[in-house]
């Protein structure tokens, strides 16, 4: 019997258009009405999240990719990086040159081309970028029309001396094995392909609905999950029913126990109704 039910957004719980579909919301109410907590587990910050689902009415928040859990009343969970670890990802960050952006409860701040990167608009035409497309290149170029580029930038930042949860850096597919070794205290999960989020080790969207579930005496056999790409993945294995969109990566789709219609198309209603969890 499903308990829980977890949404990603881009790509999923919103359509194209950035919009929550008329039969996702109804399909949400339906199931809140049988007692079933709905929310999303997502990369994406509470502000955010906020300004983009705000009329939805979700029940909870796994965000930063499972290192800040919420309710609309209480925190349940926020593991924010270490002040050494942080320190290697600034100095990463410096080193290489790299546009990079750091979360907190309440703001993200950093590159101005990151935050333009964080945009619901840039973040659904990421997702037509091929995986090829040469970031290193416009990396390099954005730098030196940088204004801002000096020694030691992001070391300085006084964002700093609060909780970061997350930092999104500008990097692509190719640098994974890089970030792998000189970051080893770190996490990484992608959903595009040519930015990283980056958060301490072992940290995930499935840890984060883990420690949900747990704090309301649920079983993760009880949860059903939606997603649509890499940083899905290992919720849509771990949950009871792990559900791919109809547009989700290949391998996504692989993973899941079942594949659903399109973002746009209502699949999350479909899938809803397939389960019988409405009618």
């Amino acid at each position: 019997m499903i308990k829980a039910i977890f949404f990603d957004i881009d790509g999923t719980l919103l359509a194209d258009n950035g919009k929550v579909l008329a039969s996702s919301k109804d399909a949400i109410k339906k199931a809140q009405e049988k007692n079933i907590y709905v929310g999303v587990a997502t990369g994406r910050d509470p502000v955010k999240v906020k300004e983009l689902l705000g009329d939805v009415g979700l029940d909870m928040f796994v965000t930063y990719n499972g290192q800040l859990v919420y309710t609309p009343k209480q925190t349940i969970y926020a593991q924010s990086f270490k002040p050494e670890v942080l320190e290697q990802v600034t100095r990463f960050a410096d080193t290489h040159n790299r546009s990079i952006n750091f979360g907190t409860r309440n703001v993200v701040s950093g590159s101005r081309l990151m935050r333009l990167g964080q945009s619901a608009v840039v973040q659904r035409l990421a997702r037509f970028i091929p995986s090829k497309f040469p970031v290193k290149a416009m990396q390099n170029v954005m730098q030196v029309l940088s204004f801002y580029k000096k020694d030691d930038h992001y070391e300085k930042m006084t964002i700093l001396n609060q909780p970061i949860y997350q930092c999104m850096m500008l990097s692509p597919e190719s640098e994974t094995e890089l970030l792998k070794t000189e970051l080893p205290d770190c996490g990484f999960h992608r959903s595009n392909s040519f930015s990283v989020d980056i958060v301490p080790k072992g940290g995930s969207k499935l840890k984060g609905i883990e420690v949900f579930l747990q704090h309301k005496g649920i079983a993760l056999s009880e949860a059903m999950v939606f997603g649509d790409h890499y940083n899905d993945i290992s919720m849509i294995k771990g949950a009871g029913v792990g559900v791919a969109m109809g547009n989700a990566k290949r391998i996504t789709k692989e993973t899941a126990n079942y594949v659903t219609d399109t973002n746009n198309h209502n699949g999350i209603a479909q899938a809803l109704r397939y389960y019988h969890i409405i009618s």
